[in-house]
């Protein structure tokens, strides 16, 4: 064989180098008498990293090398030299090994092991498990494993949830549908079966923070019970869609026990008390009324910075709103501090009493809003706007509350009812003691105001007063009968026309206060006014009054403008003494580069009347046809309240009048101001094909 051939060769070489006779060596005997390869035997050293690296050595008696068959598929072996081994990776599972071993004379012997492949299960599985609002993110570690997968705990069969794969060194993130405790779980798995599990529930949701209703979701609304309390979340006994929180009172719960709102850290934020302001308020379903219900706030991070007050139930069985006011801390107790942080509420519900099984409800925790700021009342006075402070004072048993107008209810006003037993002179002050936040800017030639008045009859003494807010014997008032039952109109008070006995107008006196006597010197009995758009009249047309008509050509009117977004307005002599429009002055609207709705407004010196006269009509010269003419009025300090028509040209370069249906204004209100817009919608550029004339706006 070619392996003797080799030994043989290595013999006769030695034999060589030792001796100096040549000798032929012919004796091969101790090859024949070579023993058969036996005792065969195989180790296998399998690595721990799950890799399935499995170290395979042979062993036997009399072997030279041996063919490993891996038993893993196929008949394909790999040699080893006798004495060494060779390595092979292997999925989990069971084996059959097979050795076959050699011997010098090619002899051979074989024999089989069994070999089990069982990956290790991961070890030392360490999670790492962050909430944020709804929102949880979730990181692992382990020895042997080689991946993880995290199930979060709200799969169900309508809203199947998959498991979500990650690797070491990852951070995955999951966001649930809802608040809530959901038991997560992390499996590490190895190369094979074995795997090791970590399991914990995980509590979701938004921190709390006011207003608390119970009712949102996405919100943790967790409540800490101390003293024996028994809290939790139930349905309103009232209606049972609304959540609401259940606190029971149980025998042997302390005088002090009560329930906070959320976890140990509080609301989100902290609540917002000043020292000018400091209210909360709960809706409370109380077992019976004159119970004592303590809240209080404090500062999650220090205990001792808080401030609680108590406000004693009036209702039994039935829901009702308590407002706690801090200013007003319970006795004994700290006070108010506004550079605290207040950002963690309880409530103790029968405070100072042992638990007997009370059960309460709860619901709404809010902080009671700061009032808005008004603004002070003044003329025109519409009860329209939303800034303003349209408080009134009624005196002599007068019964004025805000309403709506009985044609419109779109339109606010105020009713004043004079009931049974008023005073003669019973009256109602328009806003506060301090009246308007202006002098009412009576002239020699400006004397007169304004009040729509629905009365309940004919023939009724409405009268109208005017004094100084600091010195009331300065005053001038003026009488008008009513001549319309159940149907608005606008009554006139001329001050030139004191009534009997009371002093003169006088000019020079601060009159910014006014006050309305309905059925004035008769006794109250029952009847009910409505009233609105209290107003100063400004001069008569006749003198310096800026109104409709605008005709351009008054020397005494001044005809201000108020441009806007790249209209350009001015009065000028009519350069087209033509057709319909032969009056020396017009006026001229240059549109110049600017917002396509660039225009002009004038402010007029009065309201106008849209009680009878529904239709505008004006001259324009256009410079081209199809020209859009946008026409708007407006309330004298409230944009919103407007009204505007579109009417596009007809004629080029000659006079024609357009017209403007305004049939449907709400006439209920006030408007001063008349907008100009020429072109709308397209940008002017300041040349004649943006020049446009316009004269005689009249109301018809």
């Amino acid at each position: 064989m070619k392996s003797t051939k080799y030994i043989l060769g290595i013999s006769l070489l030695l034999a060589l180098a030792a001796g100096c006779k040549k000798e032929e060596f012919t004796d091969t005997s101790f090859v024949k008498n070579t023993a058969e390869p036996g005792k065969l035997s195989v180790l296998f050293d399998i690595t721990h990293d799950n890799t399935g690296l499995v170290t395979i050595t042979p062993n036997g008696e009399g072997v030279t090398s041996y063919d490993i068959y891996y038993g893993d598929g196929g008949d394909t072996f790999v040699k080893v030299a006798a004495g060494k081994n060779v390595q092979h990776k292997y999925a989990e599972g069971n084996y059959t090994v097979k050795i076959v071993g050699h011997n010098l004379t090619g002899k051979t012997t074989t024999a089989t092991q069994a070999l089990t492949v069982a990956f290790r299960a991961p070890e030392n599985l360490k999670v790492t498990l962050t909430t944020n609002g709804l929102n949880v993110n979730v990181s692992a570690t382990a020895d042997y494993e080689t991946l993880f997968k995290v199930a979060y705990g709200d799969s169900t069969a309508t809203n199947p949830v998959p498991s979500q794969s990650f690797l070491e060194g990852q951070t995955v993130t999951h966001a649930y549908a809802g608040a809530g405790s959901y038991t997560l779980t992390v499996t590490a798995l190895s190369g094979g079966a074995e795997t090791t599990v970590f399991t914990q529930a995980v509590k979701v949701g938004k921190q709390i923070d006011l207003p608390v209703t119970f009712d949102d979701p996405n919100y943790d609304y967790t409540l800490s019970d101390f003293g024996n309390n028994q809290s939790s979340l139930a349905a309103d006994p009232a209606n049972a869609a609304n959540k609401v929180m259940k606190t029971l009172k149980p025998n042997g719960a302390e005088v002090w026990a009560g329930t906070t709102l959320g976890t140990a850290s509080g609301f989100a934020t902290k609540i917002p008390l000043t020292a000018a302001y400091a209210k909360m308020s709960v809706r409370v379903y109380s077992p019976a009324a004159g119970l004592d219900i303590k809240l209080k706030v404090e500062d999650h991070a220090n205990g001792n910075h808080a401030v609680e007050t108590d406000v004693k139930t009036t209702v039994a069985n039935k829901w009702e709103t308590l407002v706690f006011d801090f200013t007003q801390q319970a006795a004994g107790t700290p006070a108010l501090d506004p550079t605290f942080t207040y950002d963690k509420a309880s409530i103790f519900f029968d405070f100072g009493n042992p638990g007997s099984g009370k059960v309460f409800y709860a619901d709404d925790f809010k902080l009671v809003a700061v009032p808005p700021v008004l603004k002070q009342i003044n003329l025109p006075v519409t009860f329209d706007a939303t800034d303003v402070n349209y408080t009134v004072t009624d005196f002599g048993n007068n019964q004025t509350a805000d309403g709506v107008d009985p044609t419109n209810a779109a339109n606010k006003v105020k009713i004043t009812t004079k009931p049974n037993g008023a005073e003669t002179w019973a009256g109602t002050t328009i806003g506060t003691p301090i009246g308007f936040s202006a002098k009412v800017p009576l002239t020699a030639t400006s004397t007169k105001m304004s009040v729509r008045i629905y009365s309940p009859a004919v023939g009724i003494d409405i009268k109208l007063k005017l004094e100084d807010h600091n010195n009331g014997a300065k005053s001038v008032e003026t009488d008008v009968l009513t001549t319309k039952a159940n149907a608005w109109e606008t009554l006139t008070f001329d001050f030139t026309k004191n009534s009997s006995g009371t002093p003169a107008l006088d000019l020079s006196t601060n009159y910014d206060k006014a006050s309305l006597f309905f059925d004035f010197n008769v006794a109250g009995n029952g009847k009910k006014f409505y009233w609105d758009d209290v107003m100063f009249i400004a001069p008569d047309p006749s003198s310096s009054v800026l109104g409709l008509p605008l005709t351009f050509e008054s020397s005494t009117v001044t005809y201000a403008f108020t441009d806007f977004a790249g209209g350009a307005v001015s009065i000028i002599n009519n350069p087209h003494v033509t057709g319909i429009n032969t009056s020396s002055k017009v006026g001229q609207m240059i549109k110049y580069a600017g917002e396509t709705y660039g225009g002009s407004f004038i402010t007029l010196d009065n309201p106008i009347d849209f009680s009878t006269k529904k239709t505008f009509k004006m001259k324009v010269y256009s410079p081209r046809v199809g020209a859009k003419v946008l026409l708007k009025v407006e309330n004298l300090t409230d944009g919103n309240t407007n009204y505007q028509q579109e009417v596009a040209t007809t004629t080029a370069n000659a006079w024609e009048e357009l017209t403007f249906d305004y049939s449907a204004i709400n006439t209920a209100k006030s408007y001063q101001k008349v907008v100009l817009i020429f072109d709308n919608g397209t940008q002017g550029d300041g040349s004649a094909n943006y020049t446009f004339l316009f004269d005689d706006i009249t109301l018809n």
